[in-house]
């Protein structure tokens, strides 16, 4: 068996102590964890709670259709933050910024749950909503891709996507958190749910932010950007991170970009399969939440070892057979809420979120940020990610619309995340295969 620890041989940099990597692994794992608790609970909560709490129509797809946009608007504004936080992490430092944007989020996220509700406020209701969704947006744009930047920069040699995984394992823990929360709070009586339920789960996320600031403020800057800042051409100032990877990177950009719409194939499964299910009375939203939590928690126990898998035998293999099976497996999956088959409806999602998505999903901390050099690193993965993303997140606003709570329609409703697949199997053959490429060679040379 090959030794992890001479792959790849060509490497010619010094390892990091294992300490750095699995520091800024935790760190990327809890960062992730808050992030997406935060940015899911809203999903979830769009889906059950929030047509009629913050919106008034005589037609509840209309309502739905509304909760839906203001999720959408979220994502409009990550490639804004992606931009922001991307700009920071490649001038001033990956550390600094990663605890902006885990702050920004934290806040944003516990002002939702004390925001009051359209009979209180009236129109004020959702346009409150919506800024602070923004605000979600914004720092969701910049975490990820600095987690991911710091891991990479920190990891062993032959192991940057096993410790890279990390961050998206937390993602993983996150949704994992955001559905079990909802679950006692869907059972509870309808009044009381829609009258303070809903607020727990948001105002519950200030204790995982303390937990995740405590660790992330303890962070070394990444050894390879300190390196790379002493240059005297990287600290001029009359260049933009975002305009230079741009220039030197247009085809990693553009493939990362496709590689991202992914991201739609979970939300989708999350958001409006909850709705789907709903709307059609097939199965109950709480039976939909548990299948879900038990995807994820498959997920965390696979990804490190499809991360692992990666660094052994390429990222492109292991990332395009999980792209591919999830695009087929999402019409079995449709298919079961449509005739409310539950034992289908817990196998198709364990084997898309914890197997088929999860391999995938692995891979976008490391195989993506891989595709730049780290002087645009930050930036390049950064705003990729949330282009990639901004179809995601219109995804459940488009499956309401196209199948209007027809159940017979599952077929169209499945195509959606299908063709989502597709685009993220495109980009991953556009991607350059990186798990044999030294740290220092990644990406294209950058010069000002």
């Amino acid at each position: 068996m090959t030794n992890l620890a001479s792959a790849p041989a060509r490497e010619t940099h010094a390892p990091h102590p294992n300490r750095r990597a699995r520091k800024a692994a935790l760190a990327g794992f809890l960062g992730s964890a808050l992030e997406y608790y935060d940015f899911f609970i809203y999903t979830t909560a769009a889906s059950l709670v929030f047509s009629h709490v913050f919106f008034t129509s005589d037609n509840p797809t209309v309502a739905l259709i509304q909760s839906f946009a203001v999720l959408g608007v979220g994502y409009v504004f990550r490639p804004l933050g992606a931009f922001l936080f991307g700009h920071l992490g490649d001038r001033i430092g990956r550390r600094n910024t990663l605890v902006a944007t885990l702050a920004l989020m934290g806040i944003a996220t516990f002002s939702i749950g004390l925001l009051p509700t359209y009979e209180q406020a009236g129109i004020w209701a959702p346009i409150l909503l919506t800024l602070l969704r923004i605000l979600q947006g914004i720092s969701a744009g910049g975490e990820t891709a600095g987690a991911s930047s710091l891991s990479i920069e920190e990891s062993p040699v032959g192991r940057r996507a096993f410790f890279s995984s990390f961050t998206a394992t937390g993602v993983s823990a996150g949704m994992v958190l955001s559905t079990a929360a909802f679950i006692p709070i869907q059972a509870m009586d309808a009044s009381a749910r829609d009258a303070w339920g809903w607020r727990i789960p948001f105002l519950a996320s200030m204790l995982v932010l303390i937990v995740a600031y405590l660790v992330r403020r303890t962070l070394d800057e990444s050894s390879e950007f300190a390196q790379q800042r002493e240059e005297r051409s990287f600290r001029s100032t009359g260049r933009v991170p975002f305009l230079l990877m741009i220039r030197t990177h247009p085809v990693a950009f553009v493939s990362v970009a496709l590689m991202s719409v992914q991201i739609l194939i979970y939300t989708y499964l999350q958001g409006f399969g909850i709705a789907f299910a709903t709307q059609i009375g097939t199965v109950a939203p709480t039976t939909i939440l548990w299948a879900l939590a038990v995807g994820n928690l498959i997920a965390i126990g696979t990804q490190p070892w499809l991360a692992l898998l990666a660094d052994r035998i390429g990222r492109k293999p292991v990332a395009m057979t999980g792209q591919a099976l999830s695009g087929v497996l999402v019409f079995p999956f449709f298919y079961s809420l449509s005739v409310g088959n539950v034992p289908l409806i817990f196998i198709t999602t364990g084997l898309i979120v914890g197997l088929s998505y999860a391999a995938a999903n692995s891979l976008f901390t490391s195989w993506f940020g891989e595709q730049f050099h780290v002087r645009v690193r930050y930036s390049g993965l950064a705003v990729a990610l949330q282009a990639g993303a901004l179809i995601a997140g219109f995804s459940p606003t488009i499956g309401t619309a196209l199948v209007n709570g027809d159940g017979s329609r599952w077929m169209l409703a499945a195509a959606v995340a299908a063709i989502g697949a597709g685009l993220a199997l495109v980009g991953s053959l556009l991607a350059r295969e990186t798990y044999r490429t030294p740290l220092a060679e990644l990406g294209n040379p950058v010069t000002y």
